[in-house]
């Protein structure tokens, strides 16, 4: 341990007392780890399973061109994430650029005009925002088609109201849909338990109701996924947990067949579908990026807890507590201030392995209402399961910490991340 510590003060200017209090946060919260552990061995085992059931073979790296028909290695792919979240059909593709783009193929693939699509965790994800027609005008959301829809907000103690949903179904309701991970909310993520339990009240009232998950930052979380415990269909994208840092693109969805075939014919057109799409050589990465996922997921959630505690132990409002289940990588901190969460991205930058001495700032995203500040020094571009951090920057200034492909170096960001905010004036320990 002496060795890391001088190695850290002398080559990265690291002072004795950020690596003190992060050291004995790291004791702390060790015993949280060993459960952490436990889950991505069953993941890891999970996944191993379904490899050696599709017998996976150098045959299934090579790739097609032109249309991409008969392509064997994305469809041995393609089964081997339908045997990793249990489903019947899956679509993973390079051509789905994000988690944003999966999620709107599952939801304008399924519903049709006149149809009702109902979100029962509150506000989602900004991005969907323009999907879904709350604002921007024009561009093809759900609004433009005649789907309607609606909220229902989550308790204040942050769990899905089920009695309010239940007043909100309607005989239009075709799709409820459930936000597992915060997004830029202040909430801790909806756990496994309550997406099983939510599901089988939705499908008490009404069984042909599809439950949808949105699951970006939730895989490998625990030992079970939604679609292990009722839900028809889920999307996520594999710059996210899934490609374990190493897809250099992509997104899927998974779920029942004849909802993934309606999906493919929104992903491509009518009459093609999934049975058409190159894979342009990366087969090979979203697979093997698959297989070290649980381990990699492992390291984020790990750097999670360690951020909640150190930053705790400093008197900031975390959220989730350092003690609490985890069901998403996310980590969400109340600095309070633009230059706190300024100096907090900046710190998350300069610990990173590409484009290091870049200092991030605020500005005007595609997809956000408000300028955003985001701190990624990743190899693969926007890939927020390497070590990242952002924040929409309004009050109260939360900012969202996620992330690592090591766990060794999430922890090095909660370490930077602390001590520009007290080179900065702006933290004292």
């Amino acid at each position: 341990m002496q060795n890391t510590y001088d190695y850290l003060k002398n080559n990265f200017n690291i002072s004795e007392k950020v690596l003190d209090i992060v050291a004995e946060s790291e004791q702390e919260v060790s015993a949280y780890f060993d459960r952490l552990d436990d889950i991505m061995t069953l993941n890891q085992y999970k996944v191993l399973h379904a490899f050696q059931k599709n017998n996976i073979s150098e045959r299934h790296f090579s790739w097609n061109t032109g249309y991409g028909y008969d392509d064997s290695g994305r469809d041995a792919l393609e089964r081997v994430y339908s045997d990793v979240f249990h489903t019947e059909a899956t679509l993973v593709r390079p051509i789905i650029v994000n988690g944003t783009h999966a999620l709107t193929c599952a939801i304008m693939g399924v519903l049709r005009p006149g149809d009702e699509l109902i979100y029962c965790t509150g506000a989602p994800y900004d991005t969907l925002e323009e999907v879904i027609g709350i604002r921007g005008e024009g561009k093809g959301s759900l609004k433009d088609y005649g789907i309607t829809y609606k909220q229902v907000e989550l308790t204040d103690e942050g769990k899905i109201d089920l009695d309010a949903l239940s007043k909100a179904i309607s005989s239009k309701t075709r799709m409820i849909s459930v936000q597992r991970a915060t997004g830029y909310d202040w909430r801790k993520a909806i756990t496994i338990e309550e997406i099983e339990q939510w599901a089988a009240f939705v499908k008490g009232i009404d069984p042909d109701i599809i439950c949808m998950v949105d699951n970006c930052y939730g895989e490998f979380l625990h030992v079970k996924e939604p679609t292990d415990v009722g839900v028809d269909i889920m999307a996520g994208s594999l710059i996210k947990n899934p490609g374990g840092g190493l897809a250099l693109t992509g997104g899927y969805v998974t779920g029942r067949a004849d909802l993934i075939e309606k999906v493919s014919y929104r992903m491509t057109s009518p009459a093609v579908g999934g049975e058409c799409g190159l894979q342009f050589d990366q087969t090979r990465v979203m697979l093997q990026g698959l297989f070290i996922a649980p381990k990699t997921v492992n390291g984020a959630v790990k750097g999670a807890v360690l951020c909640a505690k150190v930053f705790e132990k400093l008197g900031f409002d975390v959220c989730p507590k350092p003690e609490d289940i985890r069901s998403d990588i996310i980590q969400a901190i109340r600095l309070g201030s633009a230059d706190s969460v300024k100096a907090f991205c900046i710190g998350i930058q300069a610990a990173a392995p590409v484009n290091y001495s870049i200092e991030p700032v605020p500005c005007v995203t595609a997809g956000y209402e408000d300028p955003v500040i985001m701190a990624a020094g990743a190899f693969i571009q926007g890939s927020s399961i390497e070590l990242s951090a952002d924040a929409p920057m309004r009050e109260p200034y939360n900012v969202y910490f996620q992330g690592g492909l090591t766990y060794e170096h999430s922890k090095f960001g909660v370490i930077k991340a602390l001590q520009e905010l007290i080179d900065r004036g702006l933290v004292e320990i």
